[in-house]
């Protein structure tokens, strides 16, 4: 399993790119969690099948319609605990 910690830097807020993470993540099978920082950049940590790392990565950069990523900063992570995973939001 891999497990990395991103920070997204760019017009990432407001654009919906914290839902399209957990969306994407879900879709792809990967545990853990994104949220909004008040320095405008949004962080997700994920673990998973290194495939889907590298894929949810990809997917990171293109980002959703509007949002316009300047740079992903990518570290390795302690992987989440068993059971903490990223859920839709209502």
């Amino acid at each position: 399993m891999t497990s990395v910690r991103i920070r997204a830097v760019g017009r990432v807020q407001g654009v919906g790119y914290r839902a399209f993470v957990e969306r994407e993540a879900l879709r792809l099978g990967l545990s853990g969690w994104a949220r909004n920082c008040a320095d405008g950049t949004v962080e997700a940590v994920i673990a998973g099948e290194a495939a889907a790392v590298e894929a949810m990565l990809a997917a990171m950069r293109r980002g959703p319609t509007h949002a316009r990523v300047n740079d992903l900063s990518v570290e390795p992570s302690d992987p989440p605990p068993p059971g903490f995973a990223i859920r839709p939001t209502l």
